[in-house]
């Protein structure tokens, strides 16, 4: 473990948070070990435990660790880099990386557009639409929580069964609908205790929200998606030519 020096200019919650820090990177901290609890670390180097607080919170916040709600902090995973180039299904992506996507239905009901949704899918307002709750997941851990709306006439027979696998997939192979491009636009948000619920986080941590327009050949909106990722596992990238 490394040491710190209390004599130093420099914050001792910064010496802990890079001391950290430079363990993951030198490997000697590995993907999913268990960190000491706030006490330990205090003990340790005879801290106060608010002083540790502040340097881990700084290191979940820069996905260095990761807090699991009744189990403790724990070194996180590399992130999941999605590019933003091209237009990828929840599903799609998972697979190119060799995991197993699947999704948990929350709720799946019938409802009248409001204006706002309305304007995204381009019918008229009280059209029926379904709305879709979804949380997703990779190889059985919580990436991302989904609210879907699309037009009930483009699926009159969508049940719960085809909303347990790619629903891009079904519109393609069993609707005979080409999705043909997409408008997605990227905000950070908190996760209220809901959310945090659904994505085994905790309220308040941080989360990148995705509102995307998927769009069929004929320009008519398939759907209108409100995706939150965990922040924690995800990362977004686009190459840029000048």
């Amino acid at each position: 473990m490394f040491t710190i020096k209390k004599d130093s200019p420099v914050p001792i919650y910064y010496q802990i948070e890079e001391g950290i820090k430079e363990s993951i990177q030198q490997g000697s901290l590995k993907p999913g070990h268990l960190m000491p609890s706030e006490r330990e670390f205090s003990e340790r180097f005879e801290v106060s435990r608010m002083t540790v607080r502040q340097a881990i919170t700084n290191l979940v916040n820069g996905g260095y660790l990761v807090r699991q709600r009744g189990k403790g902090t724990f070194v996180a995973s590399p992130k999941f880099d999605r590019s933003l180039q091209g237009l990828t299904s929840f599903s799609e992506d998972m697979r190119a990386r060799g995991m197993t996507p699947s999704s948990q239905l929350v709720s799946f009901s019938t409802m009248k557009a409001s204006q706002k949704v309305a304007d995204r899918l381009m019918i008229d307002v009280d059209e029926e639409v379904y709305e879709i709750k979804r949380v997703r997941l990779a190889d059985g851990i919580p990436m991302a929580y989904e609210v879907l709306y699309m037009a009930k006439s483009l699926a009159p027979k969508l049940d719960k069964d085809k909303l347990l696998s790619s629903l891009y997939d079904y519109a393609q192979q069993d609707l005979q609908l080409h999705i043909a491009k997409g408008k997605q636009v990227i905000e950070a948000t908190n996760a209220t205790k809901e959310e945090a619920d659904l994505l085994e986080i905790n309220e308040g941590d941080s989360l990148l929200l995705i509102e995307r327009q998927a769009i069929l050949s004929n320009d008519r909106p398939f759907e209108f998606a409100r995706s939150l990722y965990r922040a924690d596992r995800y990362k977004f990238s686009i190459e840029i030519n000048r």
